[in-house]
């Protein structure tokens, strides 16, 4: 891949929501799942993927547009313009040389060293990162680069809790847990299914999950609690009697007590965010609205008879 905003179909003034909108309209165009044995399609997936996880994150992004990291999320040489000027001067260090990503303050590190071998003996006698000290250099392991995804959760799962089944780019199909009690922009971490590392038994990265929570029709969320409002006819609401509610659990039945007005709020213990670990279960509140509905005749006869009686 060579560069994450074409993968994506995007320009680079592209915003956080665009890149957020464009992957998963790809991600899902191309998952594996809808397009079985379909080699294009899940290169595409791949690649579109890795775009995300350069994108995705705001400080990888600028570290790419800036030309420190490459499309891989790789860091790129230390020789950039400016960096390394062959002549009488050799190595030319300070301000320009640090542009390329490795020394700070004009000074070579490790790394710098490494790369720089690397590029000049990469055919002979140097493979993978400078090691000073062994026989002719060694090559050093490198952690895999972590990886940036999304999840969209509903509203009664994000409460819950449950257990969804993703497809990574580098790591497959993966069961990704959610807890009880998540909220939207909340990242979850996947250790070792990011990109792979380099070198002998270097670890591979993690795949870090941003969830995003499908706002609800019915609950609003206030800490553990949840709240909702529930229509109630007139009868009931006069007389007293039971009441069929929804709750993420699904639904229960309550009772109303007599003369409860619109405006009267219930309350169902251990009906909100479920409990997790030292968290114990929220509460549903449930605010009454009193609905008329269909008017009984005889209700309506007597209203009127009252009526005439204040009238006379």
């Amino acid at each position: 891949m060579s560069d994450p905003y074409a993968a994506l179909g995007l320009a680079r003034s592209a915003t956080d929501k665009e890149i957020r909108s464009a992957y998963r309209k790809l991600a899902k165009q191309y998952h594996p799942d809808h397009n079985p044995n379909d080699k294009k399609a899940e290169e595409r997936f791949k690649a579109v993927g890795a775009a995300y996880a350069i994108l995705g994150d705001k400080e990888k992004r600028a570290r790419f547009d800036r030309g420190e990291i490459d499309a891989e999320g790789n860091e790129r040489g230390p020789f950039g313009p400016g960096g390394f000027h062959p002549g009488a001067g050799g190595f030319q260090g300070g301000a320009g040389f640090g542009r390329g990503g490795g020394g700070r303050g004009g000074e070579f590190s490790q790394e710098d060293l490494g790369s720089f071998f690397s590029d000049m003996f990469g055919g002979g006698g140097f493979s993978g990162d400078f090691q000073p000290g062994g026989a002719g250099g060694r090559r050093r392991s490198m952690r895999g680069a972590d990886r940036s995804y999304s999840l969209d959760v509903s509203f009664e799962d994000s409460v819950l809790g449950t257990t969804s089944r993703v497809t990574l780019p580098e790591a497959g199909t993966v069961e990704v847990r959610i807890p009880p009690g998540i909220e939207d922009g909340q990242t979850l971490r996947l250790s070792g299914k990011g990109a792979s590392g380099r070198g002998e038994n270097a670890p591979s990265g993690d795949a870090l999950i941003t969830v995003h929570v499908r706002p609800s029709q019915v609950y609003t969320r206030e800490g553990r609690d949840l709240r909702a409002t529930v229509p109630v006819d007139l009868k009931t609401a006069i007389l007293g009697g039971k009441l069929v509610v929804p709750t993420p659990k699904g639904q229960v039945t309550m009772k109303v007590p007599p003369h409860s007005d619109s405006g009267t709020v219930l309350r169902l213990g251990g009906r909100g965010v479920a409990e997790h670990g030292q968290h114990k279960a929220g509460n549903l509140y449930i605010t009454l609205q009193v609905k008329i509905g269909k008017v009984d005749p005889a209700l309506e006869e007597f209203f009127a008879q009252q009526n005439s009686t204040q009238e006379a």
